[in-house]
């Protein structure tokens, strides 16, 4: 029924129960498109909670600190809009990331059956996947977090609680996009409220705080004259200084943090797409040749089609893959020195041999 090769599988014949393809249930039946996806990963939930929670304290923090209370309407007006528009595009992108199939393999599909359909010729093999008994096409991946095997798996994200895969990876893309530019936005606003209100109205408000509470005329005529200026003067916080001061260092530290974090996953992500190679196919590279895509036409397919400004619509799909053939069940197995360099030699072959056999199960 399945032509293997003996030395293409040395792993799998020490454990012969993962060839009995008699063994795996049959499928369920699919549920209708649209589906809501959801991984019940306690770790995942909390960091995607966490996720939201620091986005809303940057919210409560950049409005109720620093715009709100300047008397400066415009500058208010344009950078309240230009961070609530960020912020909701960020958390919908995360919502998109977290509730969209990644691009999961059928799960129970390997069954003799269906082994048997696909009517096997010499020299093709079927990848079989002992962790959820699917039968796994090319660049597919077992996810031990969501348990199930990830068409175009670039890594598993618990800040989404989410693979990041074939359908999904716009999402995750556009996610560290739009949190990198809220971050950055909110650093360059609390760099802004430091120069403008510091020398201003914390200088007085401090000097008020510290006059001696001895009720004498003197003390309250000093009193009068210090708080004059502050009401003429712009108002910086609803909020005494020091917790002003506490409230913009931590969003300070959250923005620098995520920032960072996020464009260096921003610009890993665009480099994988750009060189059709995802996170794992880096890590296990095997100096095979594999056939990649134009950089071009990787981005237009992960983006959803020419360049539009749907690309930056977490609410737009990017391209539908193509639904799978038999053909894509099935793999071809040729020798590595027909593949590479012909001129390699027998023990750099026996030694890509050794290490194929273990591509066969994900572990």
């Amino acid at each position: 029924m399945m032509l293997i090769p003996t030395h293409h599988f040395r792993d799998i014949e020490r454990k012969p129960e993962y060839l009995q393809p008699e063994k795996c249930v049959p499928p369920p039946h699919p549920g209708p498109v649209g589906t809501m996806w959801f991984i019940r990963d306690g770790c995942g939930i909390a960091c995607a909670i966490v996720t939201w929670f620091l986005v809303l304290y940057a919210e409560f923090v950049v409005l109720f600190v620093m715009l709100i209370p300047s008397r400066d309407y415009v500058y208010s007006v344009i950078n309240g809009i230009v961070f609530n528009l960020l912020a909701f595009l960020a958390l919908a992108s995360h919502c998109r990331a977290m509730l969209t199939d990644p691009g999961a393999v059928p799960k129970g599909n390997a069954t003799k059956e269906f082994i048997e359909s696909l009517q096997l010729k010499p020299g093709q093999v079927v990848y079989k996947c002992p962790k959820c008994c699917s039968i796994k096409p090319d660049r597919a991946h077992h996810c031990s977090v969501c348990k199930r095997c990830i068409r175009k798996m670039d890594h598993h994200c618990p800040w989404v609680n989410n693979c990041v895969g074939e359908n999904n990876q716009k999402y995750f893309v556009l996610f560290t996009m739009y949190i990198a530019l809220i971050s950055l936005h909110a650093l360059i606003m609390v760099g802004f409220h430091f120069l403008h209100c510091f020398e201003e109205d914390w200088t007085n408000q401090q000097q008020a705080y510290r006059l001696p509470r001895e009720g004498t005329a003197e003390a309250r005529t000093s009193l009068h004259e210090i708080k004059q200026p502050l009401r003429s003067s712009t108002e910086c916080s609803s909020f005494s200084p020091p917790t002003t001061v506490i409230l913009l260092i931590l969003l300070c530290f959250e923005g620098l943090l995520f920032l960072i974090f996020t464009s260096v996953m921003f610009g890993t992500q665009v480099h994988s797409i750009c060189t059709d190679e995802t996170g794992i196919e880096r890590l296990k590279r095997k100096h095979q040749p594999r056939e990649r895509r134009a950089s071009w036409k990787s981005v237009k397919e992960t983006f959803g089609g020419d360049f539009s400004p749907n690309w930056f619509n977490p609410f737009s799909r990017p391209c539908d893959p193509e639904p799978l053939s038999d053909r894509d069940w099935v793999r071809q197995v040729a020798s590595l020195s027909d593949m590479g360099n012909t001129e390699t030699t027998e023990e750099q072959s026996e030694e890509r041999k050794d290490e194929d056999s273990v591509e066969v199960i994900d572990e």
